[in-house]
């Protein structure tokens, strides 16, 4: 296991009764005892598919996942901390702000990094660590990523098509859709992207009842978490939800094309969006046009985007995103009796600075 020396450094605090130290002595290395007897290990890493990511609101990479299966090991908890770029990382370790680098800094091992003040930690580490573990990571993410870890029963997308029937919830979708002025339909459509119309579909994440709803977005929402999986209350929820990031796309004012922002923040994250809507802008797009701006959602999956200066969230699994985005509108046209129409992108264009540099190789 690779190591940088670091020194943890003793600064003086300015407060209003006085200048006082650093309550950790300039001769504490900070070592494995102390990180257990702390209860946590900062660990530093680059955002990217196979280190470190946001996903529907939880962590996922298998930098992250090898790191948490050692703080479980350690018995602590593990603070993931994104850098810019190697050097940062290398900087922040020596400055004494970690514990260490969890990044493949070399092909021996991990090739993770851990400082010479923390002797005790990397001969854990040493110990713990063995070949297999990556692809037992991997094939975990794996199927976190897949239909299989979403548990749901599959219904009809359409009740009773004859009668205009599409769900035993559509009087709750139309009840609650005029609250924010859509059409109930698309709503219906979105329900049937998220859970297949079963009230009991949850998945690794978290995510519970008709409209998928995170637990951390239901405490935000008033939603108690007894209440998840109830059809209406579910319901009720995910729309003022809905109505809440219409408002934060209250700059883009044209409301069709709103809505299809208003669906991949839904699923992809507000700020994974803003981040597109930014990377579209630099590059001559329209940011406020999804048919521009899903072309870098999906492009948020390459490094030389998610790595780009106007990009503060780092890599997303864009395909998801726009997927999700098309199918609804998709759907919804089928409940609506309207023939769809591609235009703009297409899940497989790429955007042409990536075009250009198709044939590079970029080194983080």
């Amino acid at each position: 296991m690779a190591c940088a020396c670091t020194q943890k450094k003793q600064e003086p605090v300015v407060t209003p009764w006085g200048e006082i130290q650093d309550s950790i002595p300039q001769d504490d290395n900070f070592d494995l005892e102390q990180i257990q007897r702390n209860g946590e290990m900062i660990a530093l890493t680059l955002t990217g598919p196979e280190t470190y990511y946001d996903y529907h609101g939880k962590h996922l990479g298998a930098q992250y996942l090898l790191a948490q299966r050692f703080a479980d090991k350690l018995g602590v908890m593990l603070r993931m901390e994104v850098c810019r770029d190697t050097a940062e990382m290398l900087q922040r370790l020596a400055d004494g702000e970690a514990d260490l680098i969890c990044y493949p800094m070399n092909k021996k091992g991990a090739g993770w990094i851990v400082g010479d003040d923390k002797d005790n930690l990397a001969r854990e580490l040493e110990a713990w660590w063995k070949p297999t573990l990556l692809a037992e990571v991997k094939k975990e993410e794996d199927f976190l990523l897949s239909s299989r870890s979403v548990t749901r029963r599959i219904f009809s997308p359409m009740l009773n098509r004859a009668g205009g029937v599409i769900s035993h919830y559509d009087g709750f979708f139309q009840r609650y859709a005029s609250t924010i002025r859509w059409d109930w339909r698309l709503l219906a459509a979105q329900c049937y992207q998220e859970s297949t119309f079963d009230p009991q579909a949850h998945s690794w994440a978290g995510a519970c009842g008709l409209m998928q709803i995170m637990p951390g977005t239901a405490d935000h929402l008033g939603l108690a978490r007894s209440d998840m999986y109830d059809p209406e209350k579910n319901i009720e929820a995910a729309v003022r939800y809905l109505g809440e990031l219409e408002r934060s796309f209250s700059d883009i004012a044209d409301r069709t094309e709103r809505i299809k922002f208003v669906l991949a923040a839904y699923n992809g994250g507000h700020f994974h969006i803003r981040d597109a809507m930014a990377l579209a802008k630099k590059n001559g797009r329209n940011p406020r046009r999804w048919g521009d701006v899903e072309a870098y959602v999906l492009g948020l999956a390459r490094p030389e985007y998610y790595n780009d200066p106007v990009v503060k969230y780092g890599y997303m699994r864009g395909s998801e995103t726009t997927d999700y985005v098309r199918k609804i509108h998709e759907r919804w046209n089928g409940y609506r009796g309207v023939k769809t129409i591609r235009a703009g992108f297409t899940p497989n264009t790429v955007p042409q600075k990536a075009k250009r540099e198709r044939k590079k190789k970029y080194q983080i």
